[in-house]
């Protein structure tokens, strides 16, 4: 039985991903890196950006930060965070339409049946409102109210999850300290030399530009779109996406808070793409994803700057990116992670859950010094589904549409997709159903937002709901909703809600926050 422990382990660029995967190393093998039987080092350059525009986040963070111990309210005021209970998808489907994505599950089963179908059937019967009427966290976030779920199985209070809005560079920062705390080295300066083996081809050293040399057993690549180990070192391929998702530039830009923080992201398709709006405590993040062949960036800039709900507080910036992924994330001893890997835009806010992922991949695989190839298989196919059912959900987003009015929007109305996609699309129209992939982040309620939202037409629902009668189909329907109105109503204000959460860390908190609530200046007038 082979046990030839990996003894060092090497980071290769900082950002978020860096220090996530730094993180949550440093928890896994915190006794380790005590006994100094391992050690991790992280190599970055603060002269090399990040892309940093990436500040919603889905659900799955919350338990990623609990995993490593770190408590909600300290990281909610370290980061600047919202809570986000969805996505408001406007002018998608149509023009002058809006729709809510809310993390959370329509109505109740009853009867054993998933709620949507008695949905369906009432629709048919004029007897049922709007889908979001009926979900939890969609009426919360149009009344912007908020506060966390309950346990209890039989209130409507656990059907719904929140996320956060944060701010992408000050969680970096965050888990920096929380990764020297627990050993982790960090190094500054910029690799001029990538030392391999001659017959394996594995990494052996990396040679920093003062001269000094890393070595290291086991390499993690997030060193962003450059890919410097994956990518330019063991010249792993890149599939392009581009003719699925052909969105392939970004303009950023932060504006000065608003008053009313909302508790929701804002996708509002445009002429050729769609703009992103993200609230944070000290300002709103925003920016404009577009296809550079139907849109010319000073054209994307204006249309972007016209939109913004308050004062830029600094230039835009522009931003390249060809989406797809890597044909393995992980190739001899180095792994990919983060936009090394791959590159879904932003849409539905999986940048930071892809990272989460292939982290808890490698560390639910993690190799002995053999790098078993079994063990890298796996985790290439892991990383692969996550990627593929992603891309389907997100090209459903822009192929399911009802507009006509630019040739962006035609053109993915009509390019031809996936047949994994056209499969699930078709079953879904034919009877409401969700074909279910087996794993992966967008589960049913997920796609029954964006198909219902983006107006996909179903042709039947399921017989077994014909089973009430038109009285006792209202009824349920009506007890639904106003079971809904009723928790919504009692919830906070989700700025209430907020600033009560975090005073209750110090009073000190309590009082800073309640100072820059009352200056608007303080909200984001200067960007450091």
């Amino acid at each position: 039985m082979s046990n030839m422990q990996i003894n060092e382990i090497v980071i290769v660029g900082g950002g978020t991903s860096g220090w996530m995967t730094a993180a949550a190393l440093s928890n896994q093998f915190e006794h380790l890196l005590k006994k100094q039987s391992i050690s991790i080092t992280l190599i970055e350059s603060d002269d090399i950006g990040t892309v940093g525009v990436g500040e919603a986040t889905l659900p799955h963070l919350r338990f990623f930060n609990q995993k490593l111990g770190i408590d909600e309210r300290e990281f909610m005021s370290a980061t600047k965070a919202t809570y986000k209970l969805g996505i408001e998808f406007c002018h998608w489907a149509q023009l002058g339409d809006c729709y809510m994505h809310a993390f959370g599950e329509y109505g109740k089963r009853h009867q054993n049946i998933e709620f949507h179908q008695w949905w369906l059937r009432a629709k048919d019967l004029m007897l049922a409102k709007d889908i979001t009427q009926y979900s939890m966290a969609a009426i919360a976030a149009k009344n912007n109210k908020f506060q966390h779920p309950k346990p209890d199985q039989n209130s409507m209070l656990s059907r719904f999850n929140y996320a956060y809005h944060i701010d992408a560079g000050l969680y970096a920062k965050f888990l920096r300290d929380y990764s020297h705390q627990r050993g982790v080295v960090r190094i500054e300066g910029k690799i001029s030399q990538v030392k391999q083996a001659g017959d394996s081809g594995f990494i052996q050293s990396l040679c920093l530009d003062s001269g000094q040399i890393i070595d290291g057993d086991l390499f993690i690549d997030c060193s962003g779109f450059k890919g410097l180990l994956i990518s330019e070192s063991l010249k792993v391929k890149y599939h392009d996406w581009s003719h699925y998702l052909p969105c392939d530039s970004a303009q950023a830009v932060p504006s000065e808070r608003p008053d009313t923080l909302i508790t929701y992201t804002r996708a509002s398709a445009r002429s050729a793409g769609w703009q992103w709006r993200i609230p944070l405590q000290h300002r709103t993040g925003n920016g404009y994803v577009y296809c550079s062949s139907f849109c010319e960036d000073q054209h994307a800039q204006d249309e972007l700057l016209m939109h913004l709900d308050g004062n830029p507080i600094r230039e835009p910036i522009q931003l390249r990116f060809i989406t797809g992924k890597r044909d393995k994330f992980w190739d001899k001893n180095v792994v990919s992670i983060g936009l090394s890997g791959g590159f879904m835009e932003p849409l539905e806010s999986t940048s930071i859950y892809l990272i989460q992922e292939a982290i808890g991949n490698l560390i639910d695989l993690f190799p002995d010094a053999d790098f078993s190839a079994e063990l890298q298989n796996e985790f290439n196919r892991l990383m692969d589904e996550e990627f593929y059912h992603i891309r389907d959900f997100l090209i459903a987003h822009y192929h399911v549409n009802n507009r006509d009015d630019s040739d962006f929007w035609r053109y993915v109305r009509n390019m031809q997709i996936p047949d994994t996609l056209a499969h699930k699309l078709s079953v879904f129209e034919t009877q409401g159903h969700i074909v279910n992939y087996g794993q992966g982040e967008f589960l049913a309620p997920s796609w029954l937002a964006v198909l219902i939202g983006q107006k996909l037409k179903i042709k039947h629902y399921h017989p077994s709901v014909d089973v009430l009668d038109t009285t006792e189909l209202t009824n349920m329907m009506e007890n639904i909703e106003n079971d809904i109105y009723i928790n919504a109503a009692a919830m906070k204000n989700h700025e209430d809600s907020l600033m009560s959460f975090l005073a209750n860390k110090s009073s000190k908190e309590y009082e800073l926050y309640s100072r820059l609530r009352a200056s608007k200046s303080l909200y984001g007038t200067t960007e450091k």
